[in-house]
């Protein structure tokens, strides 16, 4: 399990995240396992900031030592005011006067060293830990079943894993080192104050409690602002996101206003929850001013009676102003600190929200790897329905395919021609009924072990952004030559010989550099690099034009004698080779048999072939 990972699981829906998680909740110091992962770069920017926020004060209490020597040096002559061992550490100068301005100096310079040390240091943990979150995040996101995206969109999910990991990142390196400093220098100066004047020390402390009641009224308020404003930055990206990868479509249909519309409607809702939390947080600010000074007035007022009374020396009254005013830069970033983690929460509830997520479909604890081959694969009596529909898609299917035999299926869109190659996949699990390879139930068998006997072509092929050579090895290890071979079986060889760069071009975004049936060709050498013992094809050779496809089919036949291949296809030449073809009406199989029993059948699969021979027939006597 992940560190920092929660028990429990967390569909991470963005348009219901904000009220899934309890208000109670802290999601933002689920991030203490992550930092105490690294305990050596976490006690070094503890203590070394700790260190800072003293060595910062030094100056302060120096000057106010020196003020009384100096003072009582013009009056009477008198003798160094300070603690022995300053008396000691000055005495090594030639003069006092030389040596308080030294120990000044070196206040300063151990500051800038110990600052630089834990600035370094909660940096590098910063982003560290949101390496960490974001890898966590990945994983989890990676382990969901495919269906889990079917209702999500993809910029709501990386802004999870772009804008709120670093929102995360800010919080450690920024507001850590701040809590620090708050606690540190309100600690110090609290010990070095009282020790001269606790009455003193009193009048400046005892205002600073009314912030208690303004940071409460302020987090109560702005934290679901905040929320809401995480989600709205999701909302933005998912626009952008499918307008740039839509820009034909969009440009197609003069859809340039309309889209324009919406990325305004997101971004305002964006503007309006930031404008809010703007609004509650400058409400906030003004009071830490008004806090600061009655603190500081006060303690000027008082400092000046008790210094006429004698209670303090003039230099104590100096250390006293000039640490009250060091210490308004503390207040303010108490200010900020809250502003800050008001976010971070936001940002915490989405990430760790992503980071729970459990996929359902996951292997048995007694699964077994799959062993050798794919010799069979069976449906028996398999029903299904998509999650939140009740419409069955598949009811009743069966059917078995052993190795070197090919199975077509054929049927109308919404048939459930694809949902049977998706259970194949495991990508869903069968309502009731069973799916079997070589006579074990499928869900008896790992997720892997399966998936690496299977070459799967989708209907939409997908390359990724990359040379042509790492989308067909992709995840994969092979020499030039198996790489070759697999192009000349999937009958991308020819037009890939003519491009400039050969297996070395770039292919764009998403593949959009090749045309549609040069993609599905790159797919399927893919799925034929793995040498798989079955082969899925869903509409893979729907963008190839009959003559291609006719080549690559005579390519699979020579070179799989004992594999097994499923292909779904709408164009009928693509399945008249199989040994059996199922025809599907409404998630049933009405038909089976091979072509010709199907075209003597005089049903649903002859009706279709009909229909696409007349319609080649009649273009071909156009084109006479």
């Amino acid at each position: 399990m992940s560190r920092g990972r929660s028990q429990n699981s967390n569909p991470m829906d963005p348009s219901r995240i904000n009220d899934q998680i309890g208000e109670t909740s802290k999601q933002v110091y689920r991030v203490i396992p992550y930092a105490t992962s690294y305990p050596a770069r976490l006690l070094t920017g503890f203590f070394a900031n700790a260190a800072a926020r003293a060595c910062d004060l030094i100056p302060f209490v120096a000057i106010g030592w020196a003020v009384d020597y100096f003072t009582r040096k013009s009056t009477s002559g008198g003798d160094l005011v300070g603690p022995g061992v300053v008396q000691s550490f000055v005495d090594m100068f030639w003069s006092a006067e030389f040596g308080y301005g030294f120990l000044i100096f070196l206040g300063f310079l151990m500051l800038a060293i110990f600052q630089g040390i834990s600035e370094y240091s909660w940096q590098t943990l910063g982003y560290k830990i949101q390496h960490d979150l974001r890898m966590d995040a990945t994983k989890s996101l990676i382990a969901m079943e495919a269906s889990y995206y079917d209702m999500r969109q993809t910029g709501q999910i990386m802004s999870v894993l772009g804008a709120d990991v670093n929102q995360l990142e800010d919080v450690v390196s920024d507001s850590s080192t701040s809590i620090i400093r708050i606690i540190v220098t309100f600690g110090f100066a609290f010990l070095i104050l009282i020790s001269m004047s606790w009455k003193l020390a009193a009048v400046l402390f005892a205002p600073l409690l009314l912030i208690i009641p303004i940071v409460y009224l302020f987090t109560t308020r702005v934290q679901r602002k905040y929320r809401k404003q995480r989600e709205s930055t999701g909302g933005i990206t998912s626009v952008l996101e499918n307008l740039i990868s839509g820009i034909s479509v969009v440009q197609a249909y003069n859809a340039q206003d309309w889209e324009t519309n919406r990325v305004a409607d997101q971004s305002a809702a964006y503007r309006d929850q930031a404008m809010g939390a703007s609004k509650d947080r400058n409400r906030f600010v003004p009071g830490l001013y008004a806090v600061a000074g009655i603190a500081f007035g006060l303690l000027v007022s008082a400092g000046g009676f008790l210094a006429a009374e004698g209670d303090i020396t003039t230099g104590e009254l100096v250390t006293f102003l000039l640490i009250s005013t060091r210490m308004t830069m503390p207040i303010f970033i108490f200010g900020m600190l809250v502003n800050q983690l008001q976010r971070g929460e936001a940002a915490a509830r989405r990430v760790f929200a992503a980071i729970d997520l459990e996929p359902t479909i996951v292997d048995s604890k007694d699964a077994k790897a799959l062993e050798g081959t794919i010799d069979t694969v069976e449906f028996e009596n398999v029903y299904f329905t998509y999650p939140g529909t009740s419409t069955p898609v598949l009811n009743g299917i069966s059917f078995k395919v052993s190795g070197g035999e090919f199975l077509g299926i054929m049927g109308h869109t919404g048939a459930g021609k694809t949902t049977i190659l998706k259970l194949l996949m495991r990508y869903y699990t069968p309502d009731s009924g069973r799916v079997l390879i070589n006579g074990l139930n499928i869900e008896t068998l790992t997720l892997d072990s399966v998936r690496d006997a299977i070459g799967f072509v989708s209907q939409e092929p997908f390359l990724f952004h990359g040379t042509l050579k790492e989308n067909v090895l992709y995840n994969q290890t092979a020499t030039d030559e198996a790489v070759e071979k697999a192009l000349e079986m999937a009958g991308a060889l020819e037009f890939v010989g003519g491009l400039e760069n050969g297996v070395d071009t770039m292919v764009g975004d998403r593949g959009t550099m090749l045309s549609g049936g040069q993609r599905a060709r790159v797919s399927l050498a893919r799925a034929l690099l793995k040498s798989p013992s079955l082969l899925i094809l869903d509409e893979a050779s729907s963008a190839l034009d009959a003559e291609t496809e006719r080549r690559i089919q005579e390519n699979l036949l020579s070179s799989g004698s004992g594999r097994a291949t499923i292909a779904v296809a709408h164009r009928l030449s693509t399945i008249r080779n199989a040994n059996e073809i199922l025809a599907m009406v409404d998630g049933a199989v009405v038909e089976r048999g091979s072509h010709d029993e199907l075209v003597a059948n005089d049903g649903v699969y002859a009706s279709q072939w009909t229909i696409q021979t007349g319609e080649m027939a009649g273009l071909s006597q156009e084109d006479q």
